[in-house]
């Protein structure tokens, strides 16, 4: 006799929250952000809308949460320490560019840096669940090279992630040319001369 019992709740919601999230990376990728509803994510996904507002307060939020669901990392942030510091910037900033170029997810984090600029409760959840990580984890790695003689000893940490991490994002946010693995390790080269001089 087959299984009568109704399905599981929490698998429920797992397969409902999947489904939401695909469904506002699709409709941000087709029709903008601008453009985007909770009405339209609730009717993709085949939930209702307050499914939605039960989990999330805003469109922002649910397709910030899709954002990261698409670049979940292995749980962990840490940087390369192979002790080549230029190497494993490299590593590390090169797959950044290939984010940030892909199709599918430029025109969803365009939309996530804009709704972060007017959502101070949504740019509060983007520091602490993605940006203060990882400028973390790269400070850690470039503590290690200092500590290892590879930088010198007054080297202001915040500012070499700056140099590292803000001319990409500047290139990228003004379209001021392409994002290639060529231009990233221009920019390690750059940043290190810069940092040990």
């Amino acid at each position: 006799m087959a299984d009568q019992r109704p399905p599981d709740p929490a698998r429920r919601s797992e397969r409902s929250r999947a489904a939401v999230l695909a469904a506002a990376l699709e409709l941000v990728t087709e029709t903008g952000y601008a453009k985007l509803t909770v009405e339209a994510i609730a009717a993709r996904a085949g939930v209702g809308k307050q499914t939605i507002y039960r989990w999330w307060p805003s469109k922002g939020a649910v397709v910030f949460d899709a954002f990261l669901a698409t670049n979940e990392r292995d749980g962990s942030l840490a940087l390369p320490d192979t002790g080549d510091l230029a190497a494993d910037l490299r590593a590390v900033l090169r797959p950044t560019a290939d984010e940030l170029t892909d199709p599918a997810l430029d025109r969803t984090y365009r939309a996530v840096t804009t709704e972060i600029l007017n959502d101070p409760a949504l740019r509060a959840e983007y520091r602490t669940r993605l940006l203060d990580p990882l400028l973390e984890a790269t400070r850690a790695r470039l503590r290690s090279a200092r500590t290892a003689g590879q930088l010198p000893p007054d080297t202001d940490l915040d500012l070499a992630v700056e140099l590292l991490y803000g001319p990409l994002h500047y290139r990228w946010l003004h379209h001021l040319g392409p994002l290639t693995h060529a231009h990233t390790d221009r920019l390690v080269e750059a940043a290190l001369k810069a940092l040990r001089t």
